[in-house]
């Protein structure tokens, strides 16, 4: 590799406690250091916003700012590396192409190159400043040195410190200019001598020299020959720019994956009407150096060459950021993910500093979302609003046709009738979001200051509105069902317990985190005297054909406790109920009569995982109880019962195996940490006792599968 970055020069000033000078760059050190330290090829620094948890790019180093553009403001939540190195506290390494398109889909999306990155967080161990994160070529081993992570995690510890410092000395730190390569001023600097360069001006192919922005630092003769581009034109520009015919976004992409991978990197062009260049591209750490020949033997790719009349690629949004934009959209689940993904990657794209994303219900708009207004009453007066009104958002949405007003002045006269807005903006985009044919919404971008949207900027937004569209489409129908879903589960459920005297009882309910958040988990408590009766149960399956299955099963179990039947009886005709549906479907269930008078409690088990037992010395037991099969498997099964002592103060723990079981961990270990888990908080309050076996239930968390608990504790003066 070459060298790292420099480090930038300390300005002026006394020594800081630290020991370094007081008006070094602060951030720009710490970065440069560590890339030396391990060798690294490029990296950032990251600090928490003010008042937002989010991450901001506040330097980079050995690779342009473009490169990283869609990733400059990073959401906490994010999937991406330094997001997750501060939320887990810990160092994040990715050793690869593959392992980065596997864990990290939208990042590989973007930058499909072979290289290695890790990320550390910047914090002390009570405040989190930030994170850092380096990249090596391609070349890297797939493993980290104990070296490089112990240099790693040390450098983040040592930039907190400093940060802490500063912040009690109440110098805020803030973005600092980035590490880059400077060219050389001179030809006889870049080649070594005058001689050196008259022997590559003699060179019968061409020769450039590109910095890491990509502008051409020299440019031999037979290169502007074979560009057809005077050398003066050349120098100081990024050859897409320069030479009309390279203006595409394959061929910028070339130059990007050679700079991030450090490979040699190659390609054609077809400069028109119909010569075909080779260009090879040979990276280091401060730009590359691309040799131009004439390509042999390209005939049979002729029909795969962009076109020689093609319009030159707008470039109000680069490629990465679309990229990354596609790749986020199809992450967000509900409206609200959709709107806070324009306002973090599409509004700061296109220079806009609020939006509103508009939709509309019973003939009336409806705003979705919005970000970037001071008051939200502003947008808010706009919520119910009918669509037969005359303004920009109902006739866009109405109609589907974008609008476009270049100042306030331009908007107040084609809508005088519109009610007023206070808002400080001073231009705005309306935008169609079409989606399968019709309107599915309005995005209403606003800029702080007059704003012309020219014919390319135009086209570019609203193809951005599409992509938007389709992502709000699936939103809305997900929230649809989520809606649907939490009803006919809430409606499923038993809205409250009524224990018995002598018994307290919580419960809680968790739906799995995929699908349609509605499964066939149940619970209820039977207040029926003398004995009250418990049960909980789960039937097969995560759909609304398993959650109508588990009201018939719950409804039964209350009417055939009502009817006075034992519990071995009222599991045997659930069973037989269930069967008789026809609904090819198997449940699980755990059945018990309360009886706190005496201390006591009847169980009856089909198939379920066993409930704990907390003693009122503190004791957990797994309770082993007599049971029969699943219930819906045989008509003829019975179910025999247990009697369990259930003293004052004791704590029983009735869950379903969304709470234990998850994929790789072993049932028993799972139980053990749940038993653990009762004993050292059973004396808790039982409605928060409940929101803590969920909570910290390692299997809970993941949520594969739905979660039910029920808890049951004999009052001490029962």
């Amino acid at each position: 590799m070459g060298a790292p970055p420099a480090r930038p020069e300390p300005e002026v000033g006394g020594a800081a406690a630290d020991g370094t000078e007081a008006g070094r760059p602060l951030l720009s050190f710490a970065l440069a250091t560590t890339m030396e330290q391990v060798q690294a090829h490029s990296g950032a620094v990251y600090l928490m916003a003010a008042d937002e948890p989010v991450l901001e790019m506040a330097v980079m180093a050995g690779l342009p700012r473009a490169f990283a553009a869609p990733w400059e403001r990073i959401g906490l939540s994010a999937p991406i590396p330094v997001a997750e190195a501060v939320r887990e506290r810990r160092l994040v390494w990715v050793g690869g192409e593959e392992e980065m398109a596997r864990r990290y889909p939208r990042i590989a999306v973007v930058l499909p190159y072979p290289f290695a990155l890790a990320a550390v967080p910047v914090a002390t161990a009570d405040t989190v400043y930030g994170a850092m994160y380096v990249t090596w070529p391609g070349a890297h081993p797939t493993v980290l040195s104990d070296r490089e992570r112990e240099a790693l995690t040390s450098a983040g510890d040592r930039l907190a410190i400093r940060l802490a410092r500063a912040a009690r000395q109440n110098r805020s730190p803030r973005s600092e200019p980035d590490l880059l390569a400077t060219p050389p001023s001179g030809l006889a600097g870049t080649l070594g001598t005058v001689e050196a360069a008259r022997m590559v001006g003699r060179l019968p192919y061409g020769l450039v020299s590109l910095d890491l922005n990509g502008r051409v630092t020299f440019a031999n003769a037979a290169a502007a020959e074979l560009l057809d581009v005077a050398v003066d034109e050349l120098l100081g520009a990024q050859p897409w720019v320069s030479v009309p015919w390279l203006n595409d976004p394959m061929y910028e992409d070339r130059y990007r994956a050679a700079l991030l991978s450090q490979h040699v990197t190659s390609f054609v062009a077809l400069k028109p009407p119909g010569d075909w260049l080779s260009f090879r591209m040979y990276p280091s750490t401060s730009g590359l150096t691309t040799r131009i020949s004439r390509a042999r033997a390209v005939a049979e790719i002729v029909g795969a060459a962009p076109r020689a009349d093609s319009a030159a690629a707008p470039r109000l949004v680069t490629i990465s950021q679309v990229l990354s934009l596609a790749g986020a959209l199809t992450e967000a689940v509900g409206v609200q993910d959709v709107v806070q993904l324009v306002a973090d990657e599409v509004a700061p794209a296109v220079g806009s500093q609020a939006l509103v994303v508009l939709g509309s219900r019973g003939g009336r708009l409806h705003v979705l979302g919005h970000r970037g207004y001071a008051d939200p009453h502003v947008v808010e007066q706009f919520d119910g609003l009918p669509l037969s009104e005359r303004t920009p958002g109902t006739h866009v949405l109405n109609t589907g046709v974008p609008a476009f007003f270049e100042s306030r002045q331009q908007l107040e006269r084609l809508y005088p009738d519109r009610p007023g807005t206070p808002d400080s903006f001073a231009a705005w985009a309306y935008l169609p979001l079409i989606a399968s044919g019709r309107p599915v919404g309005t995005c209403v971008l606003a800029y702080a200051d007059p704003h012309v949207f020219p014919a390319d900027e135009r086209a570019v937004l609203t193809s951005l509105g599409g992509m938007v569209a389709q992502a709000l489409e699936r939103a809305l129908l997900y929230d649809a069902k989520n809606q649907l879903a939490h009803g006919l589960q809430a409606a499923l459920l038993p809205h409250s317990l009524t224990p018995p005297p002598g018994v307290e009882a919580a419960a809680r309910y968790l739906p799995a985190m995929h699908g349609m958040e509605i499964g066939g988990d149940f619970y209820d408590l039977v207040p029926t005297r003398p004995l009250a009766a418990a049960v909980i149960g789960d039937v097969q399956g995560h759909n609304v054909t398993a959650a109508g299955l588990m009201g018939q099963i719950r409804t039964g179990v209350r009417a055939f406790t009502t009817v006075g039947q034992a519990p071995e009886e009222v599991m045997r005709s659930t069973n037989r109920l269930l069967i008789d549906s026809g609904a090819d479907l198997f449940a699980s269930c755990l059945y018990l009569r309360l009886d706190p008078e005496r201390g006591r409690a009847v169980m009856s088990r089909a198939g379920h995982p066993p409930p704990l037992l907390r003693r009122p010395d503190g004791r957990v037991k797994v309770l082993d109880l007599a049971g029969g099969p699943l219930l819906g498997i045989d008509a003829d099964a019975t179910y025999p019962t247990t009697e369990v002592s259930l003293a004052p103060g004791s704590v029983l723990a009735l869950y379903t195996d969304g709470l234990v079981e998850s994929p790789g961990v072993d049932i028993e270990d799972a139980l053990v940490d749940l038993g653990e888990l009762l004993a050292e908080n059973g004396d808790q309050p039982l409605d928060r006792l409940a929101d803590t076996l969920v909570r910290h239930s390692a299997a809970a968390q993941e949520r594969v599968d739905d979660v039910a608990v029920l808890l049951l504790r004999a009052r001490p003066d029962g």
